[in-house]
């Protein structure tokens, strides 16, 4: 998520606008999760006065409301934005202030702090609410297309940092109206999408999916067998994959389990770390009443690949199996607790062990 001012997405110096103070530590302390770490260095350094121009506070706001929403704070997240003027207030322009940027223009509004405002609401229960702010921000995003002139956020060079952004939006407004079903907007999502690139097999593979929702499981093959054939001759093993799911799944719809497992041990030959594939083995041999498989499987990944296999739901599933299998499944799953609190990054939520 872009969490630097939008007048220099990628790189501060290039557009005249110092780096915000350590910030490359804001950073690394966000790729490995330590959301509690990160909120306490926010809190020193806004303590300690070290941010002396505007745009270091927007930055830092937006790492700490970040932090928050991962730790699911969300009230706090939602009082920092409270302390904020409208983000597009003149008082969040380089212009504005020319005694730090000198003749830069632009925003200074971190993107991620746009978003995070959207998506919010989603989080306090006001889906509502968000789904609104999220087509407003797209809206805004798509008004930056194309645009030339002096401001460095409006220039032709930042078009496709704008497209992502896009892109990024759409994704997360399928995903909002899919866990509502509904279905319909989804699929005009979608499709406006694929008119724009056709063959993308993430794209393709997606409306699948809503298909298989719909319950259009006709219409779902024949969208799966379009990714095959996109990537039928590719050598990456992501989009093999990918091909692979799809049709366990149609397999899955139709309780053909033993089928659907094929798929996925495939997928596992190619990438032993692909956790879709070890979650849904898992589960289909649940199904197939191999609890003894099933458990296996799903701790051998945790095992194997803790960071990357490490979620949610493997979670969930593995303790519903324990359930199934153990008598004394509570030890179990204290002693699964017990070890997800030694590896698991800050905003994973300990609870779905319910241990």
């Amino acid at each position: 998520m872009d969490l630097l001012p939008e007048a220099s997405p990628t790189d501060p110096l290039s557009s005249g606008v110092p780096p915000p103070h350590e910030i490359h530590i804001l950073q690394d302390l966000a790729a490995r999760g330590s959301w509690r770490a990160l909120v306490d260095k926010v809190a020193l350094n806004r303590g300690l006065g070290v941010l002396s121009q505007p745009h270091e506070h927007l930055v830092y706001l937006a790492f700490n409301l970040l932090a928050l929403v991962k730790l699911r704070r969300y009230a706090d997240a939602a009082a920092e934005l409270a302390s904020l003027d409208a983000l597009d207030s003149d008082a969040y322009r380089y212009e504005s202030h020319p005694q730090h940027y000198g003749a830069l223009s632009g925003s200074m509004v971190p993107f991620a702090l746009r978003f995070l405002q959207a998506y919010l609401p989603q989080y306090l229960n006001d889906r509502a609410d968000a789904v609104d702010r999220l087509y407003s921000l797209l809206d805004f995003v798509r008004g930056k297309f194309g645009r030339k002139g002096d401001d460095p956020e409006k220039g032709s060079g930042n078009e496709s940092v704008w497209r992502k952004r896009e892109l990024f939006l759409i994704n997360t407004l399928i995903a909002v109206h899919l866990a509502n079903k509904d279905f319909g907007v989804c699929l005009h999502l979608i499709s406006d999408l694929l008119r724009r690139d056709p063959e993308d097999p993430d794209l393709v593979s997606k409306l699948g999916l809503i298909q298989l929702q719909i319950g259009d499981i006709d219409s779902a093959r024949k969208t799966f067998a379009r990714v095959e054939d996109v990537v039928k001759d590719s050598g990456d093993v992501k989009l093999r994959n990918l091909v692979n799911r799809n049709k366990a799944l149609i397999y899955l719809v139709g309780k053909d389990y033993v089928s659907a497992v094929r798929e996925y041990e495939e997928c596992l030959e190619r990438d032993d770390t692909d956790v879709v594939a070890v979650n849904n083995k898992g589960l289909c041999l649940m199904y197939l009443r191999d609890l003894s498989d099933a458990i296996k499987v799903l701790e051998s990944s945790l095992e194997r690949a803790p960071t990357v296999a490490l979620n949610e739901t493997l979670v969930v599933n593995l303790c519903s199996m324990y359930e199934l299998a153990y008598v004394n499944h509570s030890d179990v799953k204290k002693t699964l607790s017990n070890w997800i609190a030694q590896v698991a990054p800050d905003d994973f939520d300990s609870s779905c062990t319910r241990s």
